[in-house]
């Protein structure tokens, strides 16, 4: 497995691309993430983004496509880093350790991003393909499919048993049991992990 962007990029830099659009796109990105470092994700629209790196707004749309194309590019880079902790980094959240280890290191490790970029992604969730098949949501769904395989997992279709693991961490739901009934990201860890180890091991927790 390699590496996939949330979404493919509306409009890559590429060396035929104008200087002056260029220019643009990394003072939009700038500008948002300016925004949303003063009002969070909420405070970032098309209009205050526009106002906000001098540009049209017609350029802002131009660009990104939508509020939604908008929040995916600013994930890329966040989404491409946790990618590369996953497929090749250290263990247990990369290679090289048990597949439950890592599996349970997987958890933890969306829980942890969630909790960064959580509103973000509730924001980007509204892009036209989908949340559930986005590039990424993919990648994560094969990724689990991949460690219960390898991990015996008895489950006649592993591909649908990580995408039922892997909803679990569905960002609106962790986002609403750490806002709306206090739940620590500890707890939210401990609780994967047992539900992972249930799966892999047998519900009595032995093989």
């Amino acid at each position: 497995m390699r590496s996939i962007p949330v979404r493919p990029v509306v409009a890559p830099v590429t060396a035929a691309e104008r200087s002056d659009a260029a220019r643009n796109r990394e003072r939009l990105l700038l500008a948002a993430r300016e925004l949303i470092e003063q009002g969070g994700a909420a405070a970032l629209t098309m209009d205050r983004l526009a106002e906000q790196a001098g540009v049209g707004k017609g350029t802002v749309f131009r660009r990104f496509g939508s509020r939604a194309g908008l929040m995916l590019t600013l994930l890329n880079d966040s989404e491409a880093a946790f990618q590369a902790r996953f497929l090749f980094g250290p263990p247990p959240l990369g290679p090289g350790a048990p597949p439950l280890d890592r599996l349970i290191a997987f958890g933890a490790g969306r829980i942890a991003y969630v909790v960064e970029f959580g509103d973000l992604v509730l924001a980007a969730g509204n892009a036209s393909r989908g949340r559930f098949e986005v590039p990424a949501a993919a990648l994560w769904d094969r990724h689990v499919e991949m460690l219960l395989r390898e991990a015996g997992a008895e489950s006649p279709e592993p591909w649908l048993m990580a995408g039922s693991l892997n909803s679990t961490l569905d960002p609106e739901r962790l986002l609403h049991l750490i806002r709306e009934h206090g739940v620590t990201c500890e707890r939210l860890a401990a609780s994967w992990r047992e539900l992972v180890t249930r799966v892999v091991t047998g519900a009595d927790g032995t093989r």
